[in-house]
């Protein structure tokens, strides 16, 4: 319309289009542009990798980790090693057979660059090459090249080493032989483009556990797979031999199992492979993974589908033949059979058809009749064979059966209680606007701040619902149990959402946000895990959809004059010390003779924090910041990246990981039973630590230097200096500091801002008035949510089986693991 109106404005000026020109909004030949190269994956990243947050940055190692599995699974390649370097970079390393790297018959171009700067050019569309494969050889590989800021390819083949690199897909270098060697296989190291990527930190936690999935998954291939991760000194090698009967006893580690063996199912049927591992406990949870073509498929697919109906067809053929159930009973459903479960389906198929690149859920058809047919035949022979195990497993389906039942005479006790009052509960303040996307509900801890919230609330879309002391630990409940507690029913009848398998229905949400707050102490804390157990264990698919949030109240309340502000955690109280403190201060710096005074302080300071919190870290991992610096070259130092302990001798500093390599490479040379750790172990005959902290301690240590600021005079020297170094002058003629290091000038600086400050510590939400209650926590424009997910969900099943499970010790060994890392605690 708007093109129209401008064409008749020009029209009646008399100007007519000019000849050829296309109109504004038009859709002809030229509107229809080509993008040559990589240059649509740039272009729309999201279409290859899922998006570019950090789920798609991660994707991107799985890309390369996939094509070395691929080589893995054709019988050439027995061990990947995958590394975090500390400048973000990543490499992965495997001992294949190495890319290609003669000229390709159609290209004219080396076919390892063909393979990473060419769509849809790879091996895996020849069967000759791969069987089976899981990455698509050089859609991920040319795709991770595309989003890469540099991409470095290192191939050890024909007993030479070949080299090339790009810049952001596109060539930066020919294909050169860098060397002889007797190793094979491809080594890929890139570094992500902050381009592109809303976040280009990778996470240690996240890529090993991908990592692991793959070495049960290839446990019976001799495969071999390491992450090391150099900013923190962490690194761990996977190796399982029973592959996915391993996998289920990791999954039950913390359970107790009601039969000692991991039933294994094993078949190919038409050139599609299907492996089961499968074992029942006495909890209440049904865990399933599914993998094909070792991808987990998180969304599931037609081998899901087959495991389900064939295991409920099988079981109930054995409960039937054995008389379990009798012919006039109604049968255990699939729900109960699956009550307790914790299995791993993995199928490796030719031809995968996959949702999208990122690959969340399987397509072939052909797949569900052939896990049905494997599940059939070997678990029935399974339970003929193994009668006692079988029984077992049949009472614990009828036992669900009827708590299943119960549960729903329950439900519908809560729904006739509902309708009969009102259809919502009594204590809950809704809000005005019936349109689901706009309203919140609050989950508050107790009545006393349930009514401070419903003074503070935005009536039109927020609601309160207030709860009575600590709901039910469902990790310890079945759902019939459950339903018996009046504060979960309350919250379900709240949600409208339904609970359970055949009740449940995400649609009928009432709010868009579900948001969890409680008192920022340890019956708070304890609450809001009961909580998120819940919401994860019975309706875990609002957690999936990203509906649940957890409110940050605030620790402190500050207050100097006129000015006030609300604190979440004492990084913040003490910001804000020292900047109240540089108002009144002004620094004479010896060494230069000038002054420093105000805001033109406050970036000494801050990389006096930045020195601080890198000095912490080395001091958890036995090393320190002098010695650092004492290791370095020049003024300011340029530091090493890497220090090895020699057992027995002297510590050894090296500038990169080529320096390093070659050091370990003549050691392992010259001993063949040379131990070498990245964890510290203190019996390995070479210990390795990388500072990971080098270049913000490098950065922070240049910009003090500008200064005339020594790490000497950072840290403060044993011999005090005369004259001292600094001079801290304080307003309204109170005096002078003489002060020997930045360390006490920044603790100066904190107690002048301490001055005439009020400072209120909150540990109860019912400690705030409505007002201070709206403006910290509830006020959308100045809160702090914290959306709840599940990356990892084998994690989070341990996670939440530790801690609110019935066994105690792995409880007590998790926090004494973890309690050096506690920053509040409540006493």
């Amino acid at each position: 319309m708007a093109s129209n109106d401008s064409t008749k404005a020009a029209a009646a000026a008399g100007k007519p289009e000019e000849k050829g020109a296309r109109k504004r909004g038009g859709y002809d030949a030229s509107s229809i542009k080509v993008l040559e190269g990589l240059e649509a994956v740039r272009l729309r990243p999201a279409m290859y990798i899922g998006d570019v947050t950090t789920r798609g940055l991660h994707h991107l190692v799985f890309e390369i980790v996939d094509n070395s599995i691929d080589e893995a699974m054709a019988g050439h390649c027995h061990a990947i090693h995958v590394r975090i370097r500390p400048d973000g970079v990543v490499s992965v390393e495997d001992d294949g057979r190495g890319i290609p790297v003669e000229k390709h018959p159609t290209e004219g171009v080396p076919t390892v660059e063909v393979v990473l700067c060419k769509l849809h050019a790879g091996g895996k569309f020849d069967h000759d090459s791969y069987k089976v494969s899981g990455g698509l050889h050089g859609v991920g590989a040319s795709v991770v090249n595309a989003l890469s800021e540099w991409l470095e390819v290192e191939v050890y083949r024909d007993e030479n080493v070949h080299h090339q690199t790009f810049r952001r897909g596109a060539k930066a270098s020919e294909l050169k032989v860098m060397g002889r060697t007797a190793r094979r296989g491809t080594k890929i190291t890139f570094k992500p483009d902050a381009q592109i990527f809303q976040e280009t930190t990778f996470s240690h936690e996240t890529l090993a556990k991908r990592l692991r999935e793959l070495a049960y998954l290839l446990g019976s291939r001799d495969l071999t797979i390491a992450i090391t991760d150099e900013r923190t000194g962490q690194s761990e090698t996977f190796r399982f031999e029973k592959g996915l009967q391993t996998f289920v006893e990791n999954l039950n580690h913390n359970k107790t199992p009601i039969h000692p063996t991991v039933i294994h199912l094993s078949k190919d049927v038409e050139k599609v492979v299907v492996e089961v591992a499968m074992q029942y406990n006495d909890g209440y949870h049904e865990d399933v993974y599914c993998f094909a073509n070792n991808i987990n498929t998180h969304e599931g697919g037609t081998h899901l589908s087959g495991f389900r109906s064939a295991l409920t067809r099988t079981l109930n053929a054995y409960a039937r033949k054995e008389g379990l159930v009798k012919e006039s009973e109604a049968p255990p459903t699939g729900e109960d059979f699956r009550e307790g479960l914790a299995a791993v389906v993995s199928v490796l198929v030719p031809d995968p058809l996959f949702e999208s690149q990122t690959k969340v859920k399987l397509g072939n058809a052909e797949v569900e009749g052939a896990v049905q047919q494997v599940v059939n035949e070997h678990l029935g022979t399974f339970l003929e064979e193994h009668p006692g195990e079988a029984k077992a497993i049949v009472n614990k389906a009828l036992l669900a059966m009827r708590a299943r039942e119960a549960a729903r005479k329950q439900r519908d006790l809560v729904r006739k209680s509902a309708m009969g009052g009102g259809g919502l509960p009594g204590k809950l303040a809704d809000c005005q606007t019936r349109k689901a996307e706009d309203a919140e509900i609050y989950l508050v801890e107790g009545d006393s701040a349930g009514g401070s919230a419903k003074q503070a609330r935005d009536r039109r879309t927020q609601a309160i619902l207030p709860l009575r002391g600590k709901i039910l630990n469902v990790e310890k409940a079945r759902l019939d149990r459950m339903l018996g507690h009046e504060e979960i029913r309350t919250i379900i009848t709240a949600l409208g959402t339904g609970i359970g398998a055949d009740d449940f229905d995400l649609g009928r949400l009432r709010y868009g946000k579900v948001i969890v707050m409680t008192d920022a102490d340890v019956d708070g804390s304890h609450i809001r895990t009961l909580l998120l157990t819940f919401f994860y264990r019975q309706m875990r698919e609002l957690v999936e959809a990203g509906k649940i949030y957890v409110a940050a109240p605030p620790l402190y309340r500050v207050k100097r004059g006129k000015h006030e502000e609300y604190v979440h955690n004492e990084e913040d109280l003490l910001r804000i010390k020292r900047d109240l403190g540089l108002k009144h201060v002004t620094l004479e710096i010896e060494a230069r003779r000038e002054s420093v005074a105000g805001d033109a302080l406050k970036p000494l300071l801050e990389q006096l924090a930045r020195l601080e919190a890198a000095g912490v870290s080395l001091e958890r991992r036995g090393a320190s910041l002098r010695e650092l610096a004492a290791a370095g070259r020049g003024n300011p130092p340029v530091l090493p990246l890497y220090r090895v302990l020699v057992k027995g001798g002297a510590a050894q500093y090296f500038a990169g990981e080529a320096e390093l390599n070659r050091f370990l490479d003549a050691e392992r040379a010259r001993r063949a039973d040379l131990t070498v750790s990245y964890e510290g172990d203190e019996a390995a005959d070479l210990r390795v630590l990388a500072f990971n902290d080098k270049g913000e301690i490098e950065a922070a240590l240049a910009a003090l230097a500008a200064h005339g600021i020594t790490l000497e005079q950072v840290l403060g020297s044993k011999q005090p200096a005369k004259p001292a170094p600094f001079k801290l002058r304080l307003e309204q003629g109170r005096g002078d500091l003489e002060l020997q290091s930045l360390r006490e000038v920044a603790d100066a600086i904190r107690r002048e801002g301490e001055r005439d400050l009020e400072i209120q510590r909150y540990k109860g939400l019912g400690e705030m008035n409505p007002e201070q209650l709206w403006e910290s926590t509830m006020d959308p424009a100045r809160r702090t949510l914290y959306q709840v997910r599940a990356e990892d969900a084998v994690r989070a099943d341990e996670i939440f089986t530790v801690l609110m499970g019935e066994e105690v010790e792995p409880r007590r060994a998790f926090i004494e693991r973890h309690a050096l890392e506690v920053r509040n605690l409540d006493v």
